[in-house]
């Protein structure tokens, strides 16, 4: 007689195959990597491409980024910038701009500057560095202005010393409130009522900053400057900049970030990349300890449309009504990366919540233009106002 075997329903059990055996050990191998190469990072590379051509980025893409314990340094240096942003703004009458011009020598324009200036005294101050020349002067506001100056060698952080010379000498005025820094080669395109108004009571400062994610961008980055700069927090901007106090305090009170630009970012520092530390220094600074304290676009005018290391000039027969018409009712910027053909991105120019013009001041200007300048200066800032 047979044996009859009785099993319950759903009491059924079938030996589990070599595949699934397989495909559970493999899952659970996959799953401890991965774990491990998260709460654990090797220091080197070198292991991530046994499971990515890409290295260690592609196998952890998708993970949730790590939380990076900051040094006793960084630690400080957050608290003090807190500190300061917090400190209330004070704006009274007495309140100044300071106009900062960075120049190797005489600067062409006085003049126009005098116009410019004339029936506002006690609303501006004046401070000149001058690299190389002793400038000769031909309008008061601008006599005596000298500051303590140094070489200044474009593309090298002698650049930002001398931004920062500057803004030292200026926040000794504690009656000046906006810095606002200008070349040999920059022109007012406002009138000095409304360029006052437009910079002392905006909510922002005016320091240009974008992500590139190219090579003349995010391909400067030196690994020197980790972990305290990441390269994704890297950003590139001109260095044309107009700021309020709390954010000229803490750019002086800087020099752990400071420091990482002056030793490392520098034409063949790393691997051959120029580095050019006044386009990346204060967008990166500013992108890392208040991005949401500036604008991300700059109040001085320039044009890059042909495409070469410095921008156009502006000649004596370029300057004409339309032109200056043309420059102020500009109301957005555009952006374009250094990756392949170039990805272009236009942001509107926002004013305390107000989309407005963004240019008070332009640049370059050719010294044999300032005639021209003179004559249509009334005419161009009155109508721009």
């Amino acid at each position: 007689m047979k044996a009859i075997k009785k099993s319950l329903p759903g009491a059924r059990h079938r030996a589990p195959t070599r595949k699934s055996i397989w495909i559970i050990a493999v899952f659970s191998l996959i799953t401890m990597l991965v774990i491990g190469a998260y709460m654990f990072p090797h220091r080197s590379r070198a292991a991530c491409y046994m499971f990515s051509s890409r290295g260690c980025k592609g196998l952890t893409d998708w993970l949730p980024p790590s939380v990076r314990e900051f040094s006793d340094d960084e630690i400080a240096s957050r608290v003090v910038i807190r500190e300061i942003l917090s400190s209330p703004r004070v704006i009274q009458k007495s309140s100044k701009i300071a106009f900062m011009f960075l120049t190797p020598g005489t600067l062409p324009f006085e003049k126009l500057w005098d116009l410019f200036f004339q029936g506002h005294e006690g609303k501006f101050s004046v401070y000149i560095h001058a690299s190389k020349d002793t400038p000769v002067h031909t309008s008061r506001y601008f006599v005596n202005r000298e500051i303590r100056s140094d070489e200044v060698v474009w593309g090298r952080i002698s650049m930002i010393d001398a931004e920062r010379r500057l803004l030292s000498n200026a926040l000794r005025d504690p009656e000046n409130q906006q810095f606002v820094l200008l070349s040999d080669s920059c022109v007012p395109l406002r009138s000095f009522d409304y360029m006052y108004n437009y910079m002392m009571y905006s909510n922002v400062s005016y320091v240009d900053c974008f992500d590139d994610p190219g090579p003349h961008g995010k391909g400067r980055h030196m690994d020197h400057m980790l972990p305290e700069i990441p390269k994704e927090d890297f950003r590139k901007g001109a260095q044309w900049f107009s700021m309020k106090r709390q954010h000229a305090v803490i750019t002086m009170a800087d020099s752990l970030y400071y420091s990482k630009f002056r030793d490392y970012c520098g034409p063949g520092v790393e691997n051959n990349k120029n580095c050019i530390a006044d386009e990346h220094y204060l967008p990166t600074f500013f992108y890392m300890v208040d991005p949401t304290g500036i604008a991300n676009w700059t109040v001085t005018y320039v044009d890059w449309s042909e495409k070469k290391w410095h921008p156009r000039k502006f000649m004596r027969e370029d300057i004409m009504p339309e032109l200056l018409k043309n420059i102020t009712s500009i109301d957005s910027v555009s952006r374009v990366t250094s990756e392949g053909t170039g990805e272009v991105t236009w942001t509107d120019c926002m004013w305390n919540g107000i989309k407005r013009p963004c240019y008070l001041f332009g640049r370059k200007f050719h010294p044999g233009s300032l005639d021209k300048l003179i004559d249509l200066f009334s005419n161009y800032t009155i109508i721009s106002s």
